[in-house]
């Protein structure tokens, strides 16, 4: 069984920082993928980050220059610094990946969901 685990979330002040973690557990083979979405209140789910396998990575243009997606690959750990938040940052930020775990001989590629974490940038 997978688990996806946020931490790091939390209430702080424009032009704030912030360093979300993203903790899988599991029999994880690999990972094709990581990455962090967020979730504004009234508002759809967005895609903030992803980094693949080999290391590339992709932003939303509103977070460019100011979150940094990274992975810790031997701790199975995706982590978003946040720098000059805004307001607008405000929402609930989701881990997602799409790992390769294994059970007998099977490996199995699925999509994975953490619980969330809320962060709240105030103006």
């Amino acid at each position: 069984q997978v688990q996806l685990v946020e931490s790091g979330g939390g209430l702080v002040q424009a032009g704030g920082s912030l360093r979300l973690s993203c903790d899988a557990s599991g029999r994880i083979v690999s990972r094709n993928l990581m990455a962090w979405y967020r979730q504004a209140s009234g508002k759809q789910r967005e895609l903030v980050a992803s980094i693949t396998r080999a290391g590339t990575t992709n932003y939303r243009d509103s977070v460019k220059g100011r979150l940094t997606i990274s992975r810790d690959s031997a701790k199975n750990t995706a982590y978003l610094q946040m720098n000059s938040l805004k307001p607008e940052d405000t929402a609930v930020y989701f881990c997602y990946a799409d790992l390769n775990t294994q059970s007998g001989n099977v490996i199995t590629r699925r999509e994975y969901w953490g619980e969330g974490t809320l962060v709240t940038v105030s103006s």
